[in-house]
């Protein structure tokens, strides 16, 4: 594994890139506050330089929050989003520190759906962005790469992307989820009566249990996948 030192790169820092895609941003893009050893500890972990625009959000940020924390894109963590982007991964797609993983979870939202890297375990098309729906459990290809995924939080139609999910007063409850939350459904959102989501009944739970509630669920419903 490479070391920090090594990691850290002053001449080309992706950082300056990614400060100017989120001035020019059009939709609201909050940067969480930076805990530099942690940040040390966080990009050790990924093996990621911060030449690269994933290496500098790990570096330079505690993460990165889109539209009032709807979209929830991971760095070094903070008090409002605890989670690192290694930390997150280990014991899913990473099992020891120095592993090359099959995918990376860079990101969540408020619904409990999840934006993974490919490395290689999703498909042929590693280097792309895919996003792991609650409306059907499944990967779904976005044909974006991580560069391009930053783009789209930034000045995406997310009305568009999401014009199924939100229901009304969906900023006012969202503003107040913790990071380490997402909401739960009832009826569940891949279920025939959970189509209408204004109809379902909501709680905040704990993203990791979600997150393991979706994956049995999704061998359960989607055997072989």
């Amino acid at each position: 594994m490479r070391s920090v030192e090594e990691l850290i790169n002053n001449t080309d820092p992706g950082w300056i890139y990614v400060q100017e895609w989120i001035r020019e941003a059009t939709n609201k893009v909050a940067v969480l506050p930076v805990d530099f050893m942690r940040a040390r500890d966080a990009l050790y972990k990924t093996q990621v330089t911060t030449r690269s625009p994933m290496g500098a959000v790990v570096y330079m940020s505690g993460g990165i929050l889109i539209d009032d924390g709807w979209i929830r894109i991971l760095g070094s963590g903070s008090n409002r989003l605890p989670r690192t982007l290694p930390d997150w991964n280990y014991g899913k797609s990473i099992q020891k520190w120095g592993d090359v993983p099959s995918f990376l979870l860079i990101a969540d939202d408020a619904i409990g759906g999840y934006y993974l890297l490919n490395g290689g375990g999703l498909g042929a098309d590693a280097g792309k962005v895919y996003y792991f729906a609650p409306g059907n459990l499944e990967y779904e290809p976005l044909d974006i790469t991580y560069t391009e995924f930053l783009l789209f939080c930034f000045n995406g139609d997310l009305e568009e992307f999401y014009q199924e999910e939100r229901w009304m007063h969906w900023r006012e409850d969202v503003a107040a989820l913790s990071g380490d939350e997402v909401f739960s459904f009832y009826p569940f959102l891949w279920s025939r009566e959970g189509k209408d989501i204004n109809s379902c009944s909501r709680k905040a739970v704990p993203v990791q249990e979600q997150y393991d509630m979706h994956m049995s669920m999704r061998r359960t419903i989607l055997p072989g996948k």
